[in-house]
């Protein structure tokens, strides 16, 4: 079966239209077909939003997220809020790019820069925030962010008054900003923050606020609950052998032990939204998370999630990738026993090179996005800005469009797929995305979405399904998206997908 489908079509049809296109004679039944717009209990714009509340084991052990009609869900977003003021326009921009996540960097030092003072003004932009992701259909992860624990050392993260350095020295060190945190001073005002019973329960306290403020956005996917912890490093800093020997010992105890109180902080004001946990960076060279398993006190499943980043140090210090240095095959052995073991979804809260126009770093990123398909069920690109050839870690160039070499994160996919994801592929050459499926029982009463950017479909796309049954409905879902329901499939019926980009008119 082949439809055409053209992008101003799709930003055109209101929510609830017939749908668009024409529909011919399956390749395996003659019969002719007829696409529709009938109400099926899960079409309206509304109720077709992908939105994470349950959780399934793929064959393979993954966890995947689950929405309300059982499909399954793949969340493609990026960083947004850390360095600059979060406008509609940015959120609006992400969801036509066919992006429905921003991880949403926040800081405890914004939400209570003074002891016991929490900023309305900050709070109020943070709802403002939702209420635009719950406008444009984009999930949001709140990120609680900080970079070499915060102000008081020149980076972000816990507020000054909360910053106890026992009289120790700091000295900047701004060729080598992660080299900080092995400082003095920040060491121990990381264990200050473990450890001291008033800086725990402030911390708390903050999470409770916020929480309190944002629980009644549907757009609300949950909280990255602290951005790459660390730890005090007892020994020499500079070794590895330490540096891994101190993480285990932190992620054991100290770090653990934030987790649950955090855990259940934010559980006392909503009992729905997903809560992340991260290892320490050390899982980006290859070390295996020593953290534990963890309850959640919400009533019903649990609804935990591992958060891991995906960064090359060699890369991170300026160096093209090499792939020879075997790195995405030492993070995916590092990176697969915890989630797997604890049946908890992955979603890698940060990822990419500072910028991909070399060929290493290009290759890089194509690999990566290719890596995550296997291990997790969603990612965030680190960073939703603009500069020339996407240098500073930015998604896009100076002039918006993506960046030389970071096109990968911008392919179409499958936001929701109504059956049992296979595989799913994008050629660039001959503009074709393709994606396969296992019909089950969600696939005839709920739509598989597709995301189908103009970046990549400026004239639209020739839609061809095949394995479906005698009836494809397809329609319009927003700019850049289209809905396919296959009514007739039968169950446990392999069927693909082909996205073919139509042709510039001469």
């Amino acid at each position: 079966m082949s439809v055409a489908f053209g992008v101003a079509l799709v930003a055109a049809v209101p929510a609830g239209a017939p749908a668009a296109g024409r529909t011919a004679a399956t390749t395996t039944d003659a019969a002719a077909n007829t696409a529709t717009g009938a109400a099926t209990p899960s079409q309206g714009r509304a109720a077709d939003w992908s939105v994470p509340t349950g959780s399934i084991t793929a064959p393979d052990g993954r966890t995947l997220f689950t929405d309300r009609h059982g499909r399954v869900l793949r969340l493609r977003g990026l960083n947004l809020g850390k360095t600059d003021t979060v406008t509609e326009a940015h959120l609006a921009q992400l969801a036509r790019d066919g992006f429905g996540l921003v991880r949403l960097n926040i800081g405890w030092e914004r939400v209570e820069p003074r002891r016991g003072r929490y900023d309305a003004g900050y709070l109020r932009y943070l709802g403002r925030v939702l209420g635009w992701a719950d406008r444009h259909r984009v999930l949001v992860l709140i990120d609680w962010h900080q970079d070499v624990f915060g102000p008081a050392f020149g980076h972000n993260g816990m507020p000054a008054w909360a910053t106890r350095t026992d009289g120790l020295p700091f000295k900047p060190n701004p060729d080598d900003w992660f080299s900080e945190y092995f400082q003095p001073a920040v060491q121990a005002a990381f264990t200050h923050l473990y450890d001291d019973r008033d800086l725990r329960a402030a911390q708390a306290a903050a999470y409770v606020k916020v929480a309190t403020v944002l629980r009644a956005h549907r757009s609300l996917l949950g909280y990255d609950l602290f951005n790459e912890p660390f730890g005090p490093v007892p020994g020499d800093p500079t070794d590895p052998d330490d540096q891994i020997a101190a993480s285990a010992a932190l992620e054991r105890g100290r770090l653990a032990d934030m987790y649950r109180r955090l855990v259940g902080a934010v559980r006392s004001a909503d009992p729905d939204a997903w809560l992340f946990v991260e290892p320490t960076v050390l899982v980006g060279q290859g070390v295996p998370t020593s953290l534990p398993g963890f309850a959640d006190p919400r009533h019903g499943a649990a609804r935990l999630g591992y958060a891991p980043h995906y960064y090359d140090t060699a890369v991170e210090s300026g160096a093209d990738w090499n792939p020879s240095g075997r790195f995405i095959e030492n993070y995916e052995a590092a990176i697969g026993g915890y989630p797997t073991a604890h049946r908890m979804p992955v979603l890698v809260g940060e990822w990419g090179p500072p910028q991909a126009h070399t060929p290493g770093n290009a290759e890089l990123i194509r690999r990566q996005v290719s890596s995550m398909e296997g291990f997790s069920t969603g990612w965030a690109l680190w960073y939703d800005c603009r500069a020339a050839d996407g240098g500073g870690y930015c998604a896009y160039d100076a002039n918006g469009h993506p960046a030389p070499g970071k096109e990968p994160a911008f392919a179409p996919y499958a936001p929701a797929v109504a059956g049992v994801p296979g595989t799913e592929s994008y050629n660039p050459a001959s503009r074709t995305y393709a994606l396969t499926l296992t019909t089950d029982r969600t696939t005839r009463r709920a739509w598989t979405r597709l995301s189908l950017p103009a970046s990549v479909f400026p004239r639209g796309a020739r839609i061809t399904v095949t394995g479906a049954g005698s009836r494809v409905i397809v329609r319009a879902d927003g700019p850049g998206h289209v809905g396919l329901l296959l009514p007739t499939a039968r169950p446990g019926t392999g069927v693909r997908v082909v996205a073919t980009a139509t042709a510039v008119r001469k």
